[in-house]
């Protein structure tokens, strides 16, 4: 079976791109085709270019006229699997109160482990499965999800089963990190060493048994785990294959991204707020991807990451949605788009391709997605009629994906 779209406007992040992350001043070039075409065979990408060398059959044609194609949004950070929503938070923020005081309150976070541990798996399994289809009607085509909502051996490993079902229900890739150090459960409140250990000694064996997650995250802040407690937990993750994926620097400075590039992590993830140290820290880890959530500070009134700083270092950036269900609960990567043009002052061509090509390195999935390339997954996605590459973040309020298509298959 092969798909053959025609007569597109404008192929968007097509070619052969450098093998390693973009940063610094190649994250202002997007490699664009005008009128241009795209073929499909099977799952793959099997050719693009001008129109003028379009192929003339094809088992499917689809008439792009006016539109565009982008690949899929690779979405590298979210919370995907939860039990409920929190908007009594939302009104507690409204009447003055912040992340940090509601945590305090044994909101937050411990909200929904409360919630989750009374879930069975199938409610879990469904109410995840619907995000998942609506996060994939965005232009969503790989996604992180991550655990933490459980903090209980049992509650940890119902969640990254239920991500196991949902990689088995769905084409969408779909990575999987262990964040059992995301918040300390009450019964451990005066026994942080004894949760430590319970995540080092039982937690991480049994996922690593059953082969649950890829990664292994730890919220690194203080109402979370210190820099010292967080190098123990993620040294041994990596001694069961898992490399880190942080949280760190959302409300302080305190060591996180440090301790994160000592152990060599995949991504450091929210960055609110970074210093000069830290930057410079940062710019020697050519491996290690700074994520940055945007609507997360939208959503709980707080400072965005300092994006252009970071672009100015050459440090790579990724933008995905942190999809949760008390400070960001929304997965529509376009939102966080146009939210990095217009509060972290990023230019489309750059948030494009730290929504594409680097997110896909923040999964280790830049081989297969990320961008137009010959022997790639076909994912990608076709947009209303629209004028210019900047309408996308520009239109913020309006839906502009039209098609969306995953390994080759509309969806």
């Amino acid at each position: 079976m092969n798909t053959l779209i025609k007569n597109i406007k404008t192929l968007v992040q097509a070619g052969e791109l450098p093998d390693a992350p973009l940063r610094g001043k190649d994250m202002a070039t997007l490699p664009v085709i005008d009128n241009a075409f795209l073929f499909i065979k099977n799952n793959q990408i099997a050719g693009f270019g001008d129109m003028k060398n379009c192929p003339e059959r094809a088992d499917k044609i689809v008439d792009a006229t006016g539109k565009m194609v982008f690949p899929t949004w690779c979405d590298s950070h979210t919370h995907l699997v939860y039990a409920a929503n929190r908007e009594g938070e939302f009104v507690d923020r409204i009447k003055g109160l912040t992340y940090e005081e509601i945590a305090r309150r044994g909101g937050g976070i411990l909200n929904s482990a409360r919630r989750l541990r009374d879930t069975p798996e199938d409610v879990l399994l469904e109410d995840a499965y619907e995000r998942l289809q609506e996060v994939v009607r965005y232009g969503t085509g790989a996604i992180e999800i991550k655990s933490g909502y459980g903090l209980t051996l049992e509650s940890e490993l119902k969640i990254l089963r239920v991500i196991r079902r949902l990689k088995d229900m769905t084409d969408v890739t779909i990575k999987a990190t262990f964040l059992g150090a995301h918040a300390l459960p009450p019964e451990y409140k005066d026994k942080r060493t004894a949760y430590i250990d319970l995540i080092m000694n039982e937690m991480l064996p049994r996922i690593a048994d059953e082969g649950l997650a890829d990664y292994c995250d730890v919220f690194c802040e203080k109402v979370a785990f210190t820099p010292q407690e967080t190098e123990r937990i993620i040294a041994a993750g990596q001694q069961y294959g898992l490399r880190p994926k942080i949280h760190t620097n959302q409300f302080n400075c305190m060591g996180g991204i440090q301790a994160a590039v000592k152990h060599n992590a995949l991504s450091v993830d929210h960055l609110e707020v970074v210093n000069e140290e830290e930057i410079a820290c940062l710019q020697n880890a050519p491996n290690t991807i700074a994520t940055l959530l945007p609507s997360a500070p939208f959503f709980i009134n707080d400072h965005y990451p300092p994006a252009r700083k970071l672009i100015n270092a050459d440090i790579p950036l990724a933008l995905a949605t942190d999809f949760n269900p008390g400070s960001s609960p929304s997965g529509k990567m376009p939102f966080v788009v146009s939210l990095a043009c217009i509060k972290m002052r990023m230019t489309p061509e750059e948030a494009i391709n730290a929504a594409t090509i680097n997110g896909a390195y923040a999964i280790e999935a830049d081989k297969t997605l990320g961008s137009i390339e010959k022997g790639k997954q076909a994912n990608f996605f076709i947009t209303k009629k629209i004028s210019s590459i900047a309408q996308l973040p520009y239109s913020f309020g309006s839906d502009l994906v039209e098609t969306v298509f995953i390994q080759g298959k509309k969806i």
